[in-house]
């Protein structure tokens, strides 16, 4: 299957029971179903779904900054049956131009510093390290703080091939800690 099976669509209640059940196999330190449930409402909290199954999510929110807001991505990930097909690549770019389309100028998300395959997903979209941040996961391992423009993610990087809804690739994966990542396509925490 590919990519092009898939439907992306903002979450509902009903789908929260398989969004739990993929943050679990993907997350050694997992949310629970009320975390969910309370950002139920963000502007880019999606689901992919393929042959109507949920196989992948993103949450995003926003928080208002004095004409300048920011979009933080908070988790995303795939299931571990689905990896490597572009879809936690598709809903990051998803959820990026939700944000952007409802005012978020710069999106950040934390990422594990070993997440290796995220970390590449996240350069390949535009993301850059602002800051490392020690300690942050509950395992004690640290997180990078990444960030990128919107409009220059829209904008393809203005053609580096690097970012915006037409770069090609495929990884995926965030969930404000990005540690569900393998390879191509992955959660993200």
């Amino acid at each position: 299957m590919s990519v092009a099976d898939v439907t992306i669509r903002r979450a509902e209640h009903a789908d929260l029971l398989a969004v739990v059940r993929i943050e679990r196999a993907c997350f050694s330190d997992p949310w629970p179903h009320d975390a969910f449930e309370r950002l139920l409402d963000e502007p880019a909290f999606l689901v992919a779904e393929r042959a109507g199954a949920v196989v992948g999510f993103v949450v995003a929110d926003r928080t208002p900054n004095h004409g300048r807001d920011i979009g933080h991505i908070k988790d995303l990930a795939v299931h571990p049956d689905a990896r490597g097909e572009g879809i936690g690549r598709t809903l990051l770019r998803s959820a990026l131009a939700r944000l952007r389309a409802t005012g978020v100028a710069v999106a950040r998300l934390e990422v594990r510093e070993g997440n290796d395959p995220a970390r590449s997903l996240y350069a390949d979209e535009g993301f850059d390290p602002i800051r490392r941040v020690g300690g942050y996961y509950r395992d004690g391992e640290d997180a990078l703080v990444l960030v990128v423009d919107l409009a220059a993610w829209a904008e393809g990087e203005a053609g580096d091939g690097r970012g915006g809804p037409g770069a090609d690739g495929d990884a995926s994966g965030t969930d404000g800690d990005a540690s569900g990542m393998d390879g191509d396509d992955e959660a993200e925490r």
